[in-house]
Order: C-alpha cells, then structure tokens, then sequence
C-alpha cells in the first residue's frame, strides 16, 4: 500500500505484549483512518454491560491517510474508545506535533488493552517499540511529565500523548493532552488511559510511507497552500485564533450566556483582541500549518509567566456561560484544565449549571461548601480545583451535568448535554442546524461533527449542494446537515483539520497522489456516510435508541433576547426528515439493514438483525 504503513501497533497491557497488527487494505479504503478506521477496528470488541473501564475495552490511538505528508493542516489524530462519559462511542481528535511523530514511528496508529500492573508508558521509535515504566510520572501534570520522558530518552522533539491526575484518577470528563496544551477533550477518554494505567504514548521517528506520486502530491500541497491563503478567516484566525468569533457570535445570538439562558454579554471584554490588548500573545501552529490559530500567552503572572490558550470553547465556557467578564480567572481555569487533563467544556457547563442551582437555592452553600455566585471568577478557579483534586462538591461537579440533575432530582431537559456530553459553545435556537447535529451527532453534543452554523455563515460545500437557508428554519434543515455531518466525518479519518478549507475534488486528488485509489467525491461521501453509521451501529448495541436524539428545554425554549428571540427549532419534524434521510428505523433508533448492506457493513446487518 502507498500513504500508509499498513499496520498498527496492538499493546496488551495486561500481558505486558507489544505486537504488530496488520491491517488489511480493503478495511483502509472503505475506512481510510483516524477516527473512523478505529470504528471499525473497535466493533469487534463491543459488549453491551461491559465497563468502558473494563481491561478488554479499547483505546484507540489512529493517524489517516493525509497525516505526515505534505499537504497543510494535516497534522490531526484521534483517540477512540467507548466514552466513560456517555457509555456510547467516544472519539477526540488533537492536533500538534504528536501526530506526525506517531505517523513517522512506523505506524499508522496504537491499539491498546489490558491494564498494566503498575503505570506504564509506550515508546514508538521508528518502528520498535517498548513498554516502560510510569511510576514516577504518576501524579506529574502533563508539563512535568513531558520534560521528564524527553530527558529520559534523550530527545526534545518527541510527540507525547498523555493524561494528568484527571485521567489517573479515572474522572469522567478527563482529556488526552498532547504537545503541551493541545487536547484531545472530550468523551472523558483520558480515564480509559487512566483506567489501564497507562500515563503516555510516546512517538519518534523518520519513517514516512511512499506516496503513490509524490510530484502530483508537491503540485496539490501548493495548490492547497494557495486555497489557505485566499481563505476569507485565515488572516483573521492568525490574528486571534478561535476567538475571533466571539464579537459575530453574540451579534448572532450563537454564544451561550448565563447557563444558555440569555444571549448577549459585552462581547469586547473577551474577544481575541481584547486578549492582544491584556497580555503579550503569540501564535501556536500544528506541524505543517501556515494559519497558527493556538495562542500562548505571556507575561501572565508571577510563576506562570507563559500559558497556553485559552480557545473560544475555554472562553466562553468559563466566561459568558457563567456571566464571568474577568480574562485573568478564564486563563488560569484553562491552565488548570490543560495541565491536569480535563475537559474544559464539560467542566465550564457544569460549573455553570452549580451556578444556576444555587441561584435558585436548590444547591445550596452548606452542600457545596461555598458560595457559588455568578460571575466570580475565582469561584470558578476554586471549583476547577476541587474538580481536580476531587474534594467535596468537585466530586459531583467532574460527573457532568446529567447526573448533577439526577443528584438533586432535578428535570433532567434542565441539563444541557446530549446523550451525557455537555453542549459546546454553540447556541442551537441561532442555527436550527446545529441543533438536529447535536441531538444525533455520534458523541453527543458537538459542534465539530457537523458545524452547520458555518454553513450558513456562506461556507458551503456546492458539491454536494450543501447551502445556507434561513438559519432559524427547520423544514429541511436536516438533509443538509446530514450531508454536512458525513463531510465533517471525513475530515476525522483523513484526519484535516476542521478549519482547512479543501472542496471535496480537492481532497480526492490528495487521497489519490497519496494512495493511489481514484476516489471520487461521490465514494468520498459514502465513506463518510459508513462513518456516521457504524459509530451509531457501535452505540446501538451498547443500548442507544431514539429516545436518546433529543435535545433538552435548557436550550430550546425561545429566548426573550438577542438576534434569535423567540426562535426555538421544531425538534419533531427535523428529528423525522433526518431519520428519513439517513434511513434509520423510526421505531428502534437503528440504521435499517438495507442501508447498512449498501455501505457494505454487512457483520453490522447480522449483528443488529439476527
């Protein structure tokens, strides 16, 4: 095979064994990579009842078929697993330099169980591999720990993947960090880490797969570069990264406020240039990426003179949401969520909700131990403490909002997450889009598998006649979404990032200088439209039904405020159209057997309609 390795390496941390998994190329072309191929290989391994925590149950550490080339904004990775979070499928993707180590190891990915007697990490160098010892790692933040193994082996341009005390101590809204701040949040997949005692995976080497034609693949990487640079946000993304959005957002109603009850914040005091104008910010960019949309910043204080971020989700999350103005405790909520590994949505949406139940003195002070007021910014720092640490009302607060709701017996449409995973830092009553994408997206609650709002922002995707309508409507709002969440798929197995932006044509010549196969966009969408569906095949034997694609009242009652005032999405006729369109049974939650024998998951028709 060209573009790939054509193996995994498969870790049995139980038994203490490292061994080649080959991968056969059939699996590879209708699967490609990252997150998508780690469904399928995955499958295999799903028992309804059995623990996400459970030694057998997997994790899943994946590159595709784009990863390590040349081509821009392709230095991605996904983590995969069944979500302690959520118990149905879980997947993460980060970017960084990790990615294009782990591809230049010698393999296309790692395929872990067991659980190791005593912490352990796994060392890829070109092509051989080692389990190593993690006592001393244990308990060491992700910095610690990264300087450690880097002088333990003698190299500073290692990629890393690890957990912090989050993951060790197996909380369920626990990330896997990479290459200092990047994160692989959501899914609470740093506790399957944790849970095998397994601290890092750790990748070196110089071992790069053949391309079917490198010249045509020099041609396309600038053909590629030049799309970049003539992208509308790429100039603004470079000046303020992800929160350049934040002024748009609020004007849009899409951003969040006050446990998703209000609408409109004074944008100015969190925006990306309102972060410039506080403190000295620097670009942070993923191997091979000419935009740099990370942030480091600077001078911040007295001990922690550089951090990195915060993001727009970080922003947001720890600052509108919970009605907080103050940039300084939204850093440090960020470096604490970064250097231990959590989520930083589902951590901000839960300190949120606490928020709002002590508003309505449901929760009170003598049961969380303080006072939790809105907008108190180190509230919200102490909170994300004890959430580490796990001390009193932390313990609850790091469970998510579902089971907070189950706690104080509150309704649990008051918890703003889907399926178990909180809702990100998009308000789905401003883009009806977004809201069916949230109630079926395979994770749960995500803005990036189907980021419909961009859609209708004017990046369309006329290929596969994916247009902008009227964002507050819902009558067929949801085959365009569909469509949209097929595309997005994709981008997690090639893996590219969310924000390259490459027509469908385009990636199809890459795939095919890469790999050889003459994928047309067409084929490409059916992988995607496999993709969507054996992650849902994976939650449907693990108990998902069409009880589970809903949203709750948190976020669809009409706000009284902002640009979507009055506006809510009519749930039941998109929930319908989509199930229509995706031909899922109307009764069961479960694709129809028709639909998965044309995808060719032939194994998925027998195991769900025996």
């Amino acid at each position: 095979m060209k573009g790939y390795h054509g193996r995994f390496l498969k870790v049995d941390l139980s038994a203490n064994t490292l061994e080649d998994m080959p991968i056969a190329e059939d699996d590879f072309r209708k699967f490609l990579g990252g997150a998508t191929l780690s469904a399928r290989l995955i499958y295999d391994y799903v028992k309804k009842g059995v623990s996400p925590l459970a030694p057998e149950s997997p994790i899943v550490f994946a590159t595709g078929p784009l990863t390590g080339t040349s081509i821009p904004m392709v230095s991605r990775y996904s983590v995969c697993g069944i979500s302690p979070l959520t118990g149905y499928w879980g997947e993460a993707t980060s970017g960084g330099v990790f990615p294009f180590r782990l591809k230049h190891s010698g393999y296309d990915g790692v395929f872990v169980t067991g659980k190791a007697a005593k912490p352990v990490y796994i060392s890829i160098d070109n092509g051989k591999a080692e389990i190593r010892k993690a006592s001393h790692l244990w308990g060491k933040d992700i910095y610690k720990a990264q300087k450690i193994i880097k002088e333990e082996l003698g190299e500073s341009q290692l990629g890393i993947a690890l957990i912090g005390s989050a993951g060790e101590r197996m909380l369920q809204t626990a990330g896997v960090q990479n290459d200092q701040g990047r994160a692989a949040g959501r899914c609470g997949l740093g506790a399957l880490m944790g849970s095998k005692n397994l601290k890092a995976v750790v990748a070196n080497g110089r071992l790069r797969p053949e391309a079917a034609d490198p010249e045509t693949l020099r041609e396309l990487s600038r053909e590629a570069m030049t799309t970049i640079r003539r992208s509308a946000t790429t100039a603004a993304m470079r000046e303020y990264g992800t929160l350049m959005y934040t002024d748009m957002g609020m004007g849009l109603a899409d951003v969040p406020v006050k446990y998703f009850q209000k609408s409109v914040f004074p944008a100015s005091k969190l925006s990306g240039q309102a972060l410039r104008q506080a403190y000295p910010v620097e670009n942070y960019a993923c191997l091979g990426c000419p935009v740099g949309c990370g942030r480091e910043v600077h001078n911040f204080r007295k001990g922690l003179e550089t951090v990195d971020g915060p993001e727009y989700e970080t922003v947001i999350a720890f600052g509108p949401l919970c009605m907080n103005f103050d940039f300084a405790s939204i850093i440090e909520a960020n470096h604490l969520c970064n250097a231990h590994g959590i989520d930083t949505i589902s951590t901000g949406v839960s300190i949120a909700y606490a928020m709002h139940l002590y508003e309505l003195g449901v929760l009170t002070k003598k049961r969380a131990g303080m006072e939790i007021k809105w907008g108190e910014g180190k509230t919200i720092v102490k909170l994300v403490r004890m959430i580490i640490k796990q001390e009193g009302f932390g313990k609850l607060l790091s469970q998510g909002t579902l089971r907070m709701a189950q706690e104080f017996g509150r309704d649990p449409g008051e918890a703003a997450q889907v399926k178990g995973m909180e809702i990100p830092m998009h308000d789905p009553r401003a883009f009806t889009g977004m809201a069916i994408s949230y109630a079926t997206g395979p994770r749960g609650a995500c803005h990036l598998k189907g980021d419909f709002y961009n859609v209708e922002l004017g990046n369309t995707v006329r290929e596969y006649t994916i247009l902008p309508g009227d964002r507050f409507g819902s009558e067929g709002k949801a085959e365009m979404s569909a469509k949209y969440q097929n595309v997005k798929d994709l981008y997690d197995a090639l893996t590219l990032c969310k924000f390259a932006p490459y027509k469908p044509t385009l990636i199809c010549k890459c795939v095919a200088a890469i790999t050889g196969w003459d994928y047309t966009p067409e084929e490409l969408f059916t992988t995607g439209d496999r993709s969507l569906t054996i992650k849902r095949v994976i939650s449907n034997r693990l108990g998902l039904t069409r009880a589970d694609d809903k949203l709750p009242k948190i976020v669809t009652v009409a706000l009284d405020e902002g640009a979507s005032a009055g506006k809510t999405p009519n749930m039941d006729l998109m929930l319908k159209e989509y199930y229509a369109y995706r031909q899922w049974d109307w009764e069961t939650g479960k694709p129809k057997k028709e639909k998965l024998i044309e995808l060719g998951l032939t194994q998925a028709a027998a195991d769900l309609y025996q």
